[in-house]
């Protein structure tokens, strides 16, 4: 223990915890933080080291018991069924069925979707019915035989704390220097202080700015794996993570059917992942996307208000040096199309991305953090009853090209900064104007993008400034930037029928000194054109997210290829043998592939027998198409991956066998995957070797 967990222990006794615990338990399992840390803050609130060592082993036999990992399902069920109940650690969901009239409650990792629930407990928990929570739940096996449902919910228990007392952790911060309080938030979070410089853990702080301030829009984009939606996915339980497939205007906003208000009436903070990825088929979403980032208000035939804070990061895979330096790119680029100037202008912070450490466990710390739950209940807490507004407004001055929405985004900046790091009063004029600073620069990279992609000179004060205490006006400049010319004063655009930010066409003549078309790691045969390139990919499919196949995931990567082989376990049941046919058909589909090679598991020699005839006649119809199927059984197969003879590897965590069950064969989904709501799973697809 070094000196700041002595007062961390000090100041917040029971309510700390070993990090480099929650590093060694998380490691195999895809329980979100805030889980993992609810049990070790249960079992190891404790500095003794053999209570620490026995709490530890308490967290993970809880885990072995309760939690169930995705192909340990069935197991689950039969647990159920035999012992008559079980505690089960999994994040649920309720969804009403109009045309039954009543509410179903589903279990991620248990893969049930259609499990009684008593109404008290969805009407206690909004959550439930938008989004989902984890939570400690007690499974009953339903013995009545005239019943459509073999399981119900005896009883649930949301993990997060059950009491918070905010002036408590007022009082602990007081106990702290800003510095030392930075670094432990930065701690709380599971990061090492003393690995990353000043601006660096200023970032960090930023990273949870969505979390604490209301209606606020934040933006980050860059390089992957710097865990940018870490935060959002698993550090608060009042955040939810979203993907493309959900981003609908009755999801997001409000149903008109049901007359039920969304997404952003049930978080505090909503992030879209993969931003670039975001499917909006419908205008009007984007509309009402807008009115809401404006002031956290829209209408859909009610008037409605709700304080959530949107989130959107994403990937860049250009060099940024390179963007800024060109006449033609911005760093916008990753955005969908949909999302125009007007979009962009309500961002009040544009983070770095590209500066933000790759993950490693050499910037993990083993020293204690404050509790993940703990902290963010602190955070909720000054989300929802808490303003600094008018504290900021009286402080702050800034300069003549600070307009309207740049006003808006730099204070509300500055509000979030103060809410994390000075939830006990106001800061010192030096740090006060630390944050404006930095707040000032994270508006400015939102305008000069927005001013590079407008052909006029509507956005042409990028200038930002602030005074300082003494009267002195400073301009912020962003480093990437600050002495790119095509950035700093870029040339004006006409109209030529393209949209802004777009690559120039072949026959059309590139400015002087614009970045030429971009070169990325790419495997590309003589048949992909330019809008095929091929990259590495690793994202999560959401659950209940639509949009997803096996043409869309594996489709872009069998250009060119002769054999696929494919290894599954569990390639058993009726339903699994349809998803493998259905594969095959996409595979089909490719147009040159001639072998397909099956490697899957079995554990009952009469069933083998009938998945093998089954296989016969895939293997017969295949023919017919000119390909060969080589199926081949193994006992002891773990491991689900698609590799591919032209060098790729496909690792998708579910296997083939990642949809929902449809509720019934007559909607949406029933028979175009595409369009069939998913589990959540995660997918790597990278170069072997």
């Amino acid at each position: 223990m070094d000196a700041l967990d002595h007062k961390l222990l000090a100041a917040f006794e029971g309510r700390i915890v070993r990090k480099d615990l929650l590093h060694r338990i998380k490691k195999g399992t895809n329980v979100p933080t805030f889980v993992l840390e609810f049990l070790l803050a249960r079992f190891c609130a404790s500095t003794d080291p053999d209570e620490i060592q026995a709490g530890t082993e308490a967290v993970l036999a809880t885990l072995q018991d309760n939690y169930v990992r995705p192909d340990e399902a069935n197991a689950a069920q039969s647990r159920v069924a035999t012992k008559g109940k079980h505690k089960f650690i999994d994040k649920v969901h309720v969804r009403y069925v109009e045309k039954e009239k009543r509410h179903w409650a589903s279990l991620e990792n248990f893969n049930s979707q259609r499990v009684a629930i008593p109404d008290k407990l969805y009407r206690d928990n909004d959550r439930l019915l938008e989004g989902g929570i984890w939570a400690e739940v007690t499974i009953a096996h339903n013995e009545v035989d005239d019943d459509d449902y073999a399981f119900y919910i005896e009883d649930l228990r949301a993990v997060q704390l059950s009491r918070f007392d905010f002036d408590r952790y007022v009082e602990g911060r007081k106990q702290f220097t800003r510095d030392e309080w930075i670094d432990v938030i930065l701690r709380s979070v599971g990061l090492e202080p003393s690995k990353l410089t000043p601006r660096v853990k200023l970032h960090f702080v930023a990273r949870l700015a969505p979390l604490v301030e209301a209606n606020f829009n934040f933006i980050e984009l860059g390089p992957r794996s710097t865990g940018k939606s870490y935060f959002f996915s698993e550090f608060s339980p009042y955040s939810t993570l979203v993907s493309g497939g959900q981003a609908t205007k009755s999801t997001l906003f409000y149903n008109n059917a049901r007359r039920r208000i969304g997404l952003v009436g049930f978080w505090d903070t909503i992030a879209f992942d993969e931003v670039a990825g975001i499917n909006i088929r419908d205008p009007d979403a984007i509309q009402i996307m807008k009115d809401f980032m404006a002031n956290g208000r829209f209408s859909r035939g009610v008037e409605v208000i709700a304080d959530a804070s949107l989130a959107f990061v994403g990937n860049i895979d250009l060099s940024v040096e390179q963007v800024v330096n060109s006449l033609e790119y911005d760093l916008f680029m990753p955005l969908p199309k949909e999302f125009d100037l007007a979009v962009m202008d309500r961002f009040a912070c544009y983070l770095p991305g590209w500066e933000m450490p790759k993950n490693s466990s050499a910037f993990l710390t083993s020293d204690f953090g404050l509790i993940t739950d703990f902290l963010a209940e602190a955070f909720h807490y000054q989300f929802a009853k808490t303003s600094r507004y008018e504290e900021v407004s009286k402080r702050v001055r800034l300069g003549a090209a600070v307009e309207g929405r740049d006003e808006k985004g730099i204070k509300k900046t500055v509000c979030a900064l103060l809410k994390i790091l000075h939830p006990e009063g106001a800061p010192t004029d030096t740090e006060f104007e630390e944050y404006v600073a930095y707040a000032v620069e994270c508006r400015r990279r939102v305008k000069e993008q927005m001013n590079k992609r407008k052909p006029d000179d509507e956005f042409s004060k990028i200038d930002l400034s602030y005074f300082r205490k003494d009267g002195t006006e400073v301009i912020v400049y962003c480093p990437e930037s600050k002495h790119a010319a095509a950035t700093q004063n870029p040339v004006r655009r006409e109209s030529l029928g393209r949209s802004a930010g777009a690559p120039a066409s072949s026959g059309e003549r590139k400015p002087d000194g614009a970045l030429p078309t971009p070169v990325v790691a790419a495997v590309a045969s003589p048949t992909i054109g330019p809008a095929q390139i091929l990259k590495e990919q690793h994202f999560t499919i959401r659950y209940d997210e639509v949009g997803q196949s096996y043409e869309s995931i594996v489709g872009p990567y069998l250009v060119g290829a002769k054999e696929v082989v494919i290894e599954d376990p569990y390639i058993r049941m009726t339903h699994q043998i349809q998803n493998f046919v259905r594969f095959c058909e996409a595979v089909v589909k490719s147009g040159t592939v001639k072998k397909i090679r099956l490697i899957t598991g079995y554990d009952d020699e009469a069933k083998l027998a009938e998945v093998q005839e089954k296989m016969v006649e895939l293997q017969q119809s295949l023919a017919d198409a000119d390909v060969i199927l080589d199926t081949s059984f193994n006992k002891t197969i773990h491991d689900r991956e698609i590799r591919i003879d032209t060098g790729w590897v496909i690792k998708i965590g579910r296997g083939l066998d990642f949809y929902q069950k449809p509720g019934s064969w007559f909607e949406l989904g029933a028979t175009d995957l595409s369009m069939r709501k998913c589990l959540e799973t995660k997918v790597d697809v990278f170069r072997a070797g």
